[in-house]
This record gives C-alpha cells, structure tokens and sequence, in this order.
C-alpha cells in the first residue's frame, strides 16, 4: 500500500513540491552562510519525494542554535513552502482518493516551517 501512495504521491504532488525544496536548498547553497538551510531542505526534498513508510522527529541535542536558524527559515523560505503545502493539502483533500495525500501534505507543513532539529527516519 505504501508502494502505491508514494507512486500516486509523486505524481500528483510530490515531485512538485520537492522542485521547491530544491530551489531553497540551492539559493541557500549558492549564499555560503546558509548552507546549513541549503542542507534541511534538501533532506525535506527528499522526504517529499517519497512520505510514506517515513517520518520525521526531533533530532536529539539540537537545541537554541536550531530555534534561531529555524526562525530565520520561516522568514525567508519556510512560510511559503509551507503554503504550498497547504494548498496542495487542500487541493488534494477534494476528492476521496486525494484525501490520504492531503493528510501527508498537512504532515508537511511543521517540517516546513522548523527543519533544523529534525531527522526523517523509517516507520517501523
């Protein structure tokens, strides 16, 4: 089953939405000082290529350093992609098949906005 969500994921939305990860990801890259932003959204890019069988959760020890950089994020980037995960959310939500891939686009939306501190690990 979770072969078949991430097949019709990519499709309709998940490769999408990591084009837009990928973006921030590489003008962060190119900014030298925020790589390390550069470096969560590509991992979150990854993540929304291929959500289920997967999740994310704190990454033990990161601590003030993340919070500051995970304000930063919100203000230049995360709000927007978060945005976009709430309208694809919507969008998907309209019919009764989407409803699952709008659920994992709203699972999005935290990650979105604070990606330092997180790790995506396998659902056991």
């Amino acid at each position: 089953m979770r072969l078949i969500l991430n097949l019709i994921w990519l499709v309709l939305s998940g490769f999408w939405l990591a084009v837009g990860y990928v973006v921030a990801g590489v003008v962060c890259c190119v900014l030298i000082v925020t790589i390390p932003w550069g470096l969560a959204a590509f991992r979150i890019a990854n993540y929304a290529l291929w959500p289920f069988g997967r999740t994310v959760v704190d990454r033990p020890g990161a601590g003030a350093p993340s919070l500051l950089g995970n304000v930063i994020w919100i203000v230049v980037a995360g709000i927007w992609l978060a945005i976009g995960h709430v309208v694809t959310g919507v969008l998907l939500c309209v019919t009764i098949i989407g409803i699952p891939l709008g659920v994992a686009n709203f699972k999005l939306v935290p990650v979105s906005l604070m990606p330092l501190g997180k790790e995506i690990v396998p659902v056991p």
